[in-house]
């Protein structure tokens, strides 16, 4: 019987299909989605367009890609969902050590405030950094902020919106780095400098690149979707600071929000 239905069943999962095979029609609905998607993302980077652009294109302030000849001690935390993960890396030439160890968000601290969140969080961070004997250490953080994010530095970003199930109050609009320094601050136990905040799509591209350093793009497919690309400075119109570096720049797309227009612009 089950079989029987199994058959049956094979013609309409067959045709609920078909749009995902690309070849004749599909093909001119490809490129029309190609062509629609890198529109939005040309509005998401003009200042003038830029409020409302669906695809965002944040500017990261990451300007320089890894070359595999960074050399050191780091402290890397990823908050991106109800678990978050604190590491230790080193790194000598093209060689790397890495010791990490996961922490849940309990529910009760993912809806209360925000500054619960980031003394729960510092909690964590005190934890590991004694755990690993580096307590004593002054040292560098990259925070991985796997939520909309507008950048306005390397170390300062504003939450856009809270996603995955969080929502907890006094974040929104507020600069994500300053509330974890202010938690770390408040313990007085531990030395940790948060020296950049970036996006996990961010994060994944210099990871990559330090391997392989053709990477330009950084792609994340999960719970949700982003991407980051590199991307000329001069496109980057949001971009606020003088100093122009390399010229380039790390664009955080947030295409995750790709069509949440209705599509209007397929029309």
């Amino acid at each position: 019987m089950g079989y029987k239905r199994h058959v049956q069943a094979t013609p309409l999962i067959r045709d609920k299909c078909r749009e995902l095979i690309l070849d004749g029609d599909n093909n001119a609905k490809v490129k029309k989605i190609m062509e629609v998607f890198l529109d939005n993302v040309q509005r998401g980077l003009k200042r003038e367009t830029h409020p409302s652009a669906v695809v965002k294109c944040f500017p990261t302030y990451v300007q320089d890609l890894p070359n595999g000849t960074e050399v050191g001690k780091f402290l890397a935390l990823d908050l991106g969902g109800t678990n978050f993960r604190v590491l230790l890396i080193e790194l000598s030439g093209e060689h790397f050590e890495m010791k990490s160890k996961i922490f849940a968000i309990p529910q009760h601290i993912m809806l209360g405030s925000g500054e619960q969140l980031f003394d729960h969080i510092a909690e964590c961070l005190a934890i590991f950094v004694k755990e690993e004997h580096v307590a004593d250490q002054r040292l560098p953080l990259g925070f991985t902020f796997s939520f909309p994010l507008e950048q306005k530095g390397l170390t300062k970003g504003l939450l856009v919106s809270w996603t995955k199930g969080f929502k907890c109050s006094n974040v929104v609009g507020n600069d994500v780095v300053q509330m974890l320094d202010e938690a770390i601050e408040r313990r007085g136990d531990v030395q940790i400098e948060v020296c950049a905040i970036l996006n996990d799509t961010t994060g994944t591209l210099m990871s990559c690149a330090w391997k392989n350093h053709s990477t330009r793009i950084g792609l994340i497919v999960g719970t949700g979707s982003n991407a980051c690309y590199v991307e000329k400075q001069e496109n980057a119109e949001l971009w606020d600071d003088v100093d122009m570096g390399s010229g380039k720049v790390l664009i955080n797309l947030e295409w995750g929000a790709f069509g949440d227009d209705g599509g209007a612009r397929f029309r």
